[in-house]
């Protein structure tokens, strides 16, 4: 890598407070604030609000969508789809 072109890219521990979870990865954040990680190594701490520990994708609890109540509310509106061609 060319110097003084690119981000300092370092150790931090990513904290999701919702979750209590942390976890240990590289990147280009920073933080004043730091954590004494499970290594004995002291690391700068970001706090986020949601990870993949916490986010309803992730933990099965997304509201999921009645897709058939939705096409049916549709067709009701609209009536079903004719040809376009006259019936002659």
């Amino acid at each position: 890598m060319q110097e003084d072109k690119h981000p300092d890219y370092h150790a931090v521990v990513f904290r999701d407070r919702a979750a209590g979870y942390a976890f240990l990865t590289r990147s280009t954040a920073t933080s004043d604030r730091t954590i004494e990680w499970d290594d004995g190594e002291t690391y700068p701490v970001v706090d986020v609000e949601i990870s993949s520990e916490s986010h309803p994708f992730y933990t099965g609890t997304a509201r999921t969508v009645d897709a058939e109540g939705r096409i049916a509310r549709f067709a009701r509106r609209y009536g079903e789809a004719d040809s376009g061609e006259s019936a002659s």
